[in-house]
């Protein structure tokens, strides 16, 4: 069983971790759309937020896990027979990624945040305000979400997209290396 990466594939953990963060962007994207149309008397008013950011902040620790896995496991190199704009759009996309997430996660945190008071994650433990009370935080933090998630799906949506291009057009190996070692 294959845990590193090496020069033409990826390992279990970094594979794992890929799929990890993307169902969860999805998830939390899709829950968040949820529950900001719940009314005051659903249910789901109070736990939905919960439940969003705890799996936000969840990840933010995955993401980290996944960088730290990226230094101490690089990538494979680009397929040989990739052109130099697929390289370098495939770069982009990644450090693109990357960013929004960070961003997106970020910028939620602020949002919980901008009243000076914490976020339980799960019951387990508190996430303490790092900036104290700040007026206009919330509002400013949530356009910065907003935009920085969608353009995380959409970005992710093309992420996918390529690889399936790869796999049914090009018939390269770049979707199988995502998907086994």
């Amino acid at each position: 069983m294959k845990l590193r990466n090496d020069k033409a594939r990826y390992g279990w953990v970094a594979i794992g971790l890929h799929w990890l963060v993307a169902l969860a962007v999805f998830a939390l994207f899709g829950l968040g759309l949820y529950m900001v149309e719940l009314s005051y008397y659903d249910p789901w008013y109070q736990s939905a937020p919960d439940l969003h950011r705890g799996v936000g902040l969840t990840l933010l620790a995955v993401v980290l896990i996944r960088l730290a896995w990226r230094v101490l496991s690089p990538p494979p190199a680009p397929l040989a027979g990739h052109h130099r704009w697929e390289r370098v759009g495939a770069r982009l996309a990644h450090w693109g990624l990357l960013g929004l997430l960070l961003v997106a996660m970020i910028s939620g945190y602020l949002i919980s945040t901008a009243d000076g008071s914490g976020i339980d994650v799960f019951g387990l433990f508190e996430v303490p305000s790092l900036t104290g009370r700040q007026n206009g935080l919330e509002d400013s933090a949530g356009l910065v979400h907003y935009w920085s998630t969608w353009a995380l799906v959409v970005l992710a949506g093309l992420h996918g997209l390529a690889a399936l291009k790869h796999h049914f057009i090009d018939r390269d190996a770049t979707l199988k290396r995502m998907l086994r070692p």
